[in-house]
């Protein structure tokens, strides 16, 4: 049972760097980067569950404020994560949460992770807008423009990849006892 836990926590930071490493591959806009992050975020709550992968995202987030450059653009520090895209880092923890809670509530199935990491990007995109709008004084129709459009064709790909591999990477995950 210790082994287990232990197993778990390993694979949990393994996921916060994964995401650390994703959010480096990005395509720079003037107000929030275009990264793979969220592919990262969803792979983590699909294999971990929702517990670990929401873990996994805390470790990332405060592996960044204490300073590990693990943001986008190799940013960290206090004032990422309470800058304009915190909400969005935030928000990865909402979103691992979602995809772990629901991918594993129904059957663990293609369509259900697809439909499971949906919902988890919008609660993700509506939590990291707002906290945007907050910081910004920005209007809606605005921070969508900025915050939500441009990434969304790149969001059904990532979701795709993430749910594809979830699937391939179950099995070999429950032959080592893990069960998320």
């Amino acid at each position: 049972m210790k082994d287990l836990r232990i197993r778990k926590l390993v694979y949990a930071a393994l996921m916060a760097a994964l995401t650390a490493i994703c959010s480096q591959i990005q395509i720079p806009l003037p107000m929030i980067p275009i990264n793979l992050a969220l592919f990262a975020v969803h792979l983590s709550g699909a294999l971990l569950g929702w517990k670990y992968g929401a873990l996994s995202m805390v470790v990332y987030a405060l592996l960044g404020v204490i300073g590990v450059p693990v943001f986008a653009g190799f940013g960290s520090g206090p004032a990422v994560l309470f800058g304009k895209t915190g909400g969005y880092i935030l928000g990865y923890i909402l979103c691992a949460l979602i995809v772990g809670a629901l991918s594993h509530k129904f059957t663990f199935n293609f369509k259900n992770l697809c439909l499971s990491m949906v919902l988890g990007v919008a609660v993700c995109y509506a939590f990291g807008t707002i906290w945007f709008m907050v910081l910004t004084g920005m209007n809606l129709a605005t921070s969508m423009g900025y915050c939500v459009i441009p990434f969304l064709p790149g969001d059904v790909v990532k979701i795709l990849l993430a749910a594809f591999l979830a699937l391939r990477l179950r099995k070999p995950l429950a032959a080592q006892g893990f069960a998320a």
